[in-house]
């Protein structure tokens, strides 16, 4: 189900060598062969694992602009260029990464699809391995028997996961709740609500999973939205019908930064709630900060915002797992993928220091001045 972090993006030839190129750097391997090896050696870590990274490269669950599902080989890149030691380092506090979800790239959940395209893409993408006849085929589902099999080996493990578009967030958060001690809450900095039931007759979606998300938790406000500011209702619609707790971009502007995250982790701490999963689409940010993204939206939240959110959701909870999604490198110019990555980096670093506890890992100043 898993391929190798970088590998998740079938190719044989467009696109292999940097590929292969971001393996070798990552996993400390001379060749593609010693890189199987050490992956492999990695996987075979996870229960002893503090943080368990996972790239889910796929962005058919997004409704407009593609371009995400080259999210995690880009914001990897770019961690590697700020943190040439993020190997090390990563070794050191036993963060392990899992590598990528292999993603067939015209298929999102296998519950819309038939028997015979199942068993023909089983086929193709397992071979005849007589153990592979009950795994799942298209990429939500395989993340999501992935980050199941994850948490029975260890139930300790955090999940940091890197999208793709936002549909990816759905598997994570699904197998946490069936994983959950106790009740726990969602941190979600976007643009955008994510709060339809389906879309187009989709069950999940990029504009649909925070919906399912906010049942699995319980709502009651345990869903916390940060940075909305598109959206074709009002927030009284979204709290008063779906018990959601919601901070749009004129709440920031007019209360202040530091204000706002003391109101959100303050209203967490209300709920009673210990463990905190943050979800964080790159187009919570404002989009001169990162404009590499499916559905870009300007006067955002700034990056030392979502940093110190970040940062303070690790002091005051149990981080139990986080998300960077919908990072298109695609989308505009190599500057425009270029200044984007390096926030989805930053937000990376941020987010393994407070999974971990370690400060090592903040990166040093903003992503914009890099």
């Amino acid at each position: 189900m898993l391929r190798p972090a970088g590998g998740g993006i079938f190719t044989v030839s467009t696109g292999h060598a940097e590929q292969e190129a971001l393996q070798r750097a990552l996993y400390q391997a001379p060749d593609a062969g010693a890189v199987n090896t050490l992956w492999r050696a990695a996987l075979a870590r996870i229960e002893q694992a503090t943080v368990v990274v996972l790239g889910i490269p796929s962005d058919c669950g997004a409704g407009l602009i593609r371009g995400a599902a080259y999210g995690p080989q880009g914001v990897r890149a770019a961690v590697l260029r700020r943190r040439p030691d993020y190997p090390a380092l990563a070794a050191r506090l036993g963060i392990i990464d899992a590598g990528d979800v292999f993603v067939v790239p015209q298929l999102l959940a296998d519950d819309m699809l038939d028997a015979r395209q199942i068993a023909a893409t089983r086929a193709a993408i397992y071979g005849g391995d007589v153990r592979a006849a009950a795994l799942p085929v298209a990429p939500l589902s395989i993340a999501e028997a992935v980050c199941d099999r994850v948490l029975a080996l260890n139930a300790s493990a955090r999940l940091l996961m890197l999208g793709g578009d936002h549909s990816v967030a759905w598997p994570v958060v699904a197998a946490l709740a069936r994983h959950a001690r106790e009740p726990w809450a969602i941190v979600h900095a976007d643009a955008h609500t994510d709060l339809l039931p389906d879309r187009l007759g989709v069950r999940i979606c990029f504009a649909t999973w925070a919906y399912h998300a906010n049942e699995l938790v319980g709502r009651g406000g345990r869903l916390v939205q940060v940075g909305v500011r598109a959206s074709a209702r009002p927030r009284a619609h979204w709290e008063e019908t779906l018990g959601v707790r919601q901070f749009w971009m004129d709440d920031v502007r007019a209360r202040g930064e530091a204000a706002v995250i003391d109101e959100i982790v303050a209203h967490v701490r209300a709920l009673g709630v210990r463990r905190v999963y943050f979800s964080n689409d790159i187009d919570g940010t404002d989009a001169a900060a990162a404009p590499s993204t499916g559905a870009p939206a300007g006067d955002g939240l700034s990056v030392a915002f979502v940093r110190a959110l970040i940062a303070r959701l690790g002091q005051a909870f149990l981080l139990i797992g986080g998300d960077v999604v919908e990072v298109a490198p695609p989308v505009g110019s190599p500057e425009d993928a270029k200044r984007t990555t390096d926030v989805a980096a930053c937000y990376m670093l941020e987010t393994l220091a407070a999974l971990t506890g370690d400060r090592t890992f903040r990166p040093e100043g903003d992503a914009e001045s890099k």
